[in-house]
């Protein structure tokens, strides 16, 4: 893979999972406000773009199962540790938004 397309898929994966965390901790504090529908769609925005997270990620694995060496830096490991925390986060952020629905009797 071209330096350039290499990098621009971890960029994708650093972006893309940030704004899924973002997404969410935005999701976690409407919830917290009582206003749980906004934070459904917060939680929709996040999956979209955990969606595009994991675009740039398969790239990455495709190339790598077609026999194409991938380097392994630094930055790929950051941006890999990002996509799962993005994953950690929206699954935590789903099940609090549940629990405030719960104690908000909705």
């Amino acid at each position: 893979m071209e330096d350039t397309a290499l990098m621009e898929s971890i960029m994708g994966l650093i972006v893309h999972s940030g704004n899924t965390k973002s997404e969410c901790m935005e999701a976690i504090q409407l919830a917290k406000k009582g206003q749980i529908d906004a934070a459904k769609e917060k939680i929709k925005l996040a999956n979209e773009a955990l969606i595009e997270a994991h675009h740039s990620q398969t790239g990455l694995l495709s190339q790598e199962a077609r026999g194409e060496k991938v380097e392994v830096s630094m930055l790929l490991i950051h941006a890999q540790d990002h996509l799962m925390n993005a994953i950690t986060f929206r699954d935590l952020a789903q099940e609090m938004i549940e629990l405030y629905e719960r104690i908000k009797g909705e």
